[in-house]
Parts: C-alpha cells; structure tokens; sequence
C-alpha cells in the first residue's frame, strides 16, 4: 500500500510508520506496493488534535500537575537497564490503569495522564528498539507479563524503524495533520468490517496505527497514497466499493475487503504483505495485531502514541502534549 509509514509510521511508526505514513510516520524507504499503501502518514493530538498545543505544567522533578504525577512530555528515559525496567513496569501499570477508567467512563478523549504515560511508553519502546542489548537487559528485569509485550513492543518498532528514512525540514512542514476519530468510534469501525469481511480488527487496527497513526497523517504519501489507511487510487477504485478515501469508516472497511481478497483471515502473512511489500512491515503488523489480541488495552495504548518523524538531526515529534 505505501511506504513511507506514516511519517508514519514512519516512525509514526509505534512510533512505528511505514512506507510513507506507517503510523509513526518515521519515513519508510518505499518497498514495492501493490497499490493500498504507497507510504504512511501519521499525526495528530488527541487531545486537541492540533499539534503542540497543550502544555501541561511540570513541578521541579519533571512530573505533570495536571497528569497526576505522569511524566512530563520529554522526561529522560533511562540508561541504566534496572532504572528503565523499573520505569517501564511502572508506566505499563499506570498507564494500564488509567485506560480502564478511561473506557469505563465512555468518554470521548483520553484524560491527561493516558496521554502523558502513553507517550512516555512509545518513547521507552523507541529507545529499546534502537539498542538491542538494553532492550534485552530491561527485558530480564521485567516480571512475566510485561516482559513479553515488552518484547513484542521493541520488535515491532524496530522493524518499522530499519525501514524508516530521514525527512527533509521543508517536507515535515508540509505534512498535514489532524485530531484522530475517537478510539471507541474508530473500533467501532474496525468490528464491524470484521462482521463483514471477517479480517480480525486487531490487523485492521494494527495497519492504521502503522500507516497514519490512526488518521492523524492526513498527508498523502510521497507515492500518492491516500486517506488513514493509505490507498493507492487504483486499489481504491477496485476495492473502495464507492467511498471516500479520507473518511475513516470508509477505508477501514476497504482495507477489510483488500485484505480478504488478498488472503485473510487464512493467510495473513500473505494478506499483509500484499498491502506492503516487505517482511519487516508484515512481522511489525502482525506482533502489534498480536498484543491488541492479548491484552485489548493495548489498541487504546496505541491509540495515543504521537507522530514523529526521522529529521537528520534526529527524532522529531509532531503531535501530543508539550
């Protein structure tokens, strides 16, 4: 489908991205696509779905007031491995806890304190990704069950990032980004394509947190992919079944259907890589799929990992809190 994730996933990229708007929208080196992804695109708050905005206030020790001691936007990740064991146990458990009351609530968009600890979680998973014998020390001090999400989680990023290329400044200027659908609408969306086409919504899921961060890329990819799940205009003419490219509930139920065509659920190695054409894309798709099944508070997790991009100086996030 396209590659650039998401500057996306780019290194929207789970910050994971692919081809040109992989949701981390880190920029993807393009692979050959079929035709649904031709890069990925992803941004956007959600919380205001303006990016930079929403400074929240931190004391001396580098805490959010308004987060309920969650981590300021930019806290110091770690590098000794029992420091960053410890503080990713704790962010997990937080951030866990603060999704339960979120969707227990019915509210629209995430409090404060699930963005913050959301965001601190893609950054730790950005960090071990980069550097495998951390992540494998870290990995060895963490109890079980976050031992193994955690795994999935440094695997999964780390294959979006080997694909990801830096960005030029002009060009990261010109992304267009937007505030995503709720999560609650989004799966909404995602269950109901299930019903009809019967791909698991956890791959659905999983291919829009890659290509745009969940729609907040509204770029088109730099291979003319188009919309939050990164269409090529001839897949969308063959399998839009009439819809609009930019409209979420649209593309989700046309990825549903290019799935099917391609594959799933049978084979979802096959269907996968028929959207993006390299394995690493397929293997990062089907492990974030594969946590989403384990734990369902995974999807809403990712839901609130930001936008960043690949500039040549570095990281570059564009969404979230500042």
């Amino acid at each position: 489908m396209r590659l650039v994730l998401a500057a996306s996933l780019a290194v929207v990229l789970s910050g994971c991205g692919t081809a040109s708007g992989l949701a981390d929208r880190d920029q993807l080196a393009p692979a050959a696509k079929p035709g649904v992804n031709g890069g990925s695109a992803s941004a956007g708050n959600p919380g205001t779905g303006k990016p930079g905005t929403g400074k929240p206030s931190t004391n001396e020790s580098g805490t959010n007031e308004s987060g309920a001691g969650a981590p300021a936007p930019d806290a110091a990740i770690p590098a000794n491995p029992a420091k960053l064991a410890a503080g990713l146990e704790a962010t997990t458990t937080a951030l866990y806890r603060g999704i339960d009351a979120w969707t227990r609530s019915k509210a629209a968009q995430p409090p404060q304190d699930v963005v913050l600890y959301a965001l601190h979680h893609q950054r730790i998973y950005r960090t071990l990704a980069r550097n495998a014998k951390l992540s494998a020390a870290v990995i060895a001090k963490l109890p079980k069950p976050i031992a193994a999400e955690a795994r999935d989680n440094a695997k999964a990023v780390g294959k979006l990032l080997s694909m990801a290329r830096p960005i030029s400044d002009a060009r990261r200027k010109k992304m267009r980004l937007a505030e995503a659908e709720p999560a609650a609408t989004l799966r909404g969306h995602m269950v109901k394509a299930e019903k009809r086409f019967g791909v698991e919504w956890e791959v659905l899921a999983a291919i829009m947190l890659v290509e745009t961060k969940f729609g907040r890329v509204r770029s088109a990819s730099s291979t003319g992919a188009q919309g939050p799940m990164q269409f090529m205009p001839g897949t969308w003419k063959a399998y839009g079944m009439g819809g609009d490219v930019q409209n979420a509930k649209d593309a989700i139920m046309a990825a549903a259907n290019y799935l099917k065509a391609t594959g799933a659920p049978r084979n979802y190695r096959r269907a996968v890589f028929a959207y993006n054409h390299d394995v690493r894309y397929v293997d990062a798709v089907l492990v974030h799929a594969a946590q989403i099944k384990r734990d369902p508070r995974s999807y809403y997790a990712y839901y609130n990992w930001q936008v960043f991009v690949l500039s040549a100086k570095g990281d570059v996030r564009l969404t979230g809190p500042r």
